[in-house]
């Protein structure tokens, strides 16, 4: 076992809600004493690189009601119960942008932010896209944008693409497109 280990002494949830939990845990340290934790539970989301032939790829622009700010994204979503990552990365991109992709490839999952949340997001490539309807949830507003790939890594590098799934997502998009031409 682990000297860094921490053990749930005590749980209570505090607050449920239509997408999060909040519970307060009571925690035994690794040098005995106690501490607690808050924790955001949260089933856990995907993000969408959909990138065509022209190597363009399609942003989501959202009002963001935390940030207090609209932010430029890549498509993405929360995982409804039973529902694998990547059926819900299919669904997502075809809400949020109206697009189909033929090809879908795993780039990598990772917790958006395990100090406090149980969040895990799990990326994906789209590609050989087609154009269908767009139907977002109703309380969904976005503008689809299209860039290219390097008009996007430029729009990160000015801080105008500042959320992690969509740093992350275009940074390992970029990676692998390289490695492609190796």
């Amino acid at each position: 076992m682990s000297a860094l280990i921490e053990k749930k002494l005590d749980s209570r949830v505090v607050y449920r809600g239509k997408i999060l939990n909040l519970r307060v845990d009571t925690v035994l340290l690794p040098d005995g004493r106690t501490g607690t934790r808050e924790v955001v539970e949260y089933a856990g989301a995907v993000a969408i690189v959909a990138l065509n032939e022209k190597k363009e790829v399609f942003l989501v622009r959202q009002y963001r009601y935390p940030v207090g700010k609209e932010l430029l994204e890549i498509p993405a979503g929360k995982i409804e119960n039973g529902e694998e990552p990547l059926q819900c990365a299919q669904r997502e991109l075809a809400e949020e942008t109206g697009l189909r992709a033929k090809r879908w490839q795993p780039l990598c999952s990772f917790y958006s932010t395990p100090g406090f949340t149980s969040e895990k997001m799990h990326l994906f490539l789209a590609r050989d896209l087609s154009q269908e309807g767009r139907h977002p949830d109703e309380d969904e507003f976005v503008q689809v944008v299209k860039v290219s790939l390097d008009e996007a890594l430029a729009m990160l590098w000015r801080g105008e693409i500042c959320d992690a799934k969509s740093t992350v997502g275009l940074l390992t998009t970029y990676y692998l497109l390289a490695r492609e031409k190796v």
